[in-house]
């Protein structure tokens, strides 16, 4: 049997940066495993890339607290790593008059929060991002920024080996949990503390252990176009635009990459497998239970039910054009090429209450710790939220 004296479940980034802030506390024997060959193939490593800027979350929450700073410490990363990033910034514009109230909210809750950000005229909008198009005033983030994800888990993995102190187990599946060890598809591997960092199984792995027995996965799909030139060089940076503050959504949106390359996306829309990247592709088991979840909350919930009619309809061009074309002034059809960039957003959902859950969720039974709900901006939050998770629960556990 193998062991090690933190054993943690999922080598996305917060498994790595948990990893990472635990070397940094003094533990010398972690081991990370996971059903994948290589670190960060599922949402880690399939997210935009940009680093947010505590901008859109309700002060006082986690993501509040754990968005800003964290986005200085993946900068600071990068910037000692020499791996790619682009201050890109970012403007949130309106479509409609209607929206001008959620834009002040938003320049609320940034302030609040700490966060650099200034209410803009649409002449002024003008200068910073030419082709954004608004309805009277937006709201210019300059601290959003955009890195490579992938590129981002390399260097952790790598770090992380180099130490001397992680050992890495991939295609390794977690079966179930023993006394003190978990059961896995390579055999049983003992800890002192276990952390479950699976990300989209990260509610599977906590019931298995008798927890977080009110929350079930609702997944969203992320899809993408990208923009041909010329058309991509009238995009400076990043343009978003008012979300419906009451889904943990952000909208279709225009995001200049580290590599040049302009994505216009995600949708959020419902999917139906942890897992489900193409239409049919990721489906098993799970989807009619998965599906009769989304039938109950498009009958009880009205907030789901707003997203549920509405992203679908992205599949197909013509919504999913009209929907990016509000947000700036020129852009034609031709101009979006298909993508094969793909997310999933691992979205839990509180089954007692039957609310979406807003915030990252952490809980801890015995000598485990769950990290549980790691939706955006988990990405950029990673490296203060570890810090967090590991002074709070796993030195305390």
């Amino acid at each position: 049997m193998f062991a090690a004296h933190t054993v943690i479940c999922g080598a996305g980034i917060l498994g790595l940066t948990i990893a990472r802030e635990l070397v940094r506390s003094g533990c010398e024997d972690i081991i990370i495993f996971d059903k994948e060959p290589e670190p960060g193939r599922h949402a880690s490593g399939r997210n935009s890339g940009v680093l947010h800027a505590g901008i859109y979350y309700d002060p006082g929450t986690l993501k509040a607290k754990m968005c800003l700073e964290g986005n200085r410490r993946m900068q600071a990363y990068c910037e000692e790593r020499g791996l790619p990033l682009f201050r890109s910034g970012k403007v949130i514009v309106a479509r409609t008059e209607g929206e001008l109230d959620t834009l002040d909210e938003l320049e609320r809750r940034a302030k609040a929060n700490g966060a650099l950000v200034e209410m803009v005229d649409e002449h002024a909008l003008a200068e910073i991002e030419p082709n954004a198009k608004t309805v009277n005033r937006a709201l210019h983030s300059p601290l959003t920024s955009v890195v490579d994800p992938k590129r981002i888990l390399k260097a952790m993995r790598e770090e992380l080996e180099t130490s001397g102190k992680v050992r890495f187990f991939f295609e390794t599946t977690f079966l179930g949990p023993g006394r003190d060890k978990v059961r896995t598809s390579q055999g049983d591997i003992g800890y002192t503390l276990f952390v479950n960092a699976a990300g989209a199984y990260s509610d599977k792995v906590a019931q298995t252990f008798g927890i977080a027995k009110n929350y079930r996965l609702l997944p969203f799909k992320g899809i993408y176009k990208v923009l041909k030139k010329p058309a991509a060089d009238k995009i400076r940076g990043s343009i978003y635009p008012v979300p419906d503050i009451r889904n943990p959504f952000l909208g279709v949106h225009f995001t200049r990459s580290v590599h040049g390359e302009v994505y216009v996306g995600p949708t959020a829309i419902p999917a139906f497998g942890r897992e489900n990247y193409g239409l049919l592709k990721g489906l098993d088991r799970e989807f009619p239970s998965i599906l009769l979840r989304d039938a109950l909350m498009f009958l009880e919930n009205e907030k789901f039910r707003t997203v549920a009619l509405s992203e679908p309809r992205k599949y197909f061009f013509k919504h999913f054009f009209e929907d990016a074309a509000k947000l700036v002034r020129h852009l034609a059809p031709k101009d979006l090429l298909p993508s094969s960039k793909a997310g999933i957003r691992p979205q839990l959902v509180n089954i007692e209450t039957g609310e979406l859950v807003m915030d990252f969720v952490v809980e801890r039974e015995g000598n485990t710790v769950h990290v549980l709900n790691s939706i955006s901006p988990a990405f950029t939050s990673s490296m203060y939220f570890s810090e967090l998770v590991v002074k709070e629960y796993l030195m305390k556990a």
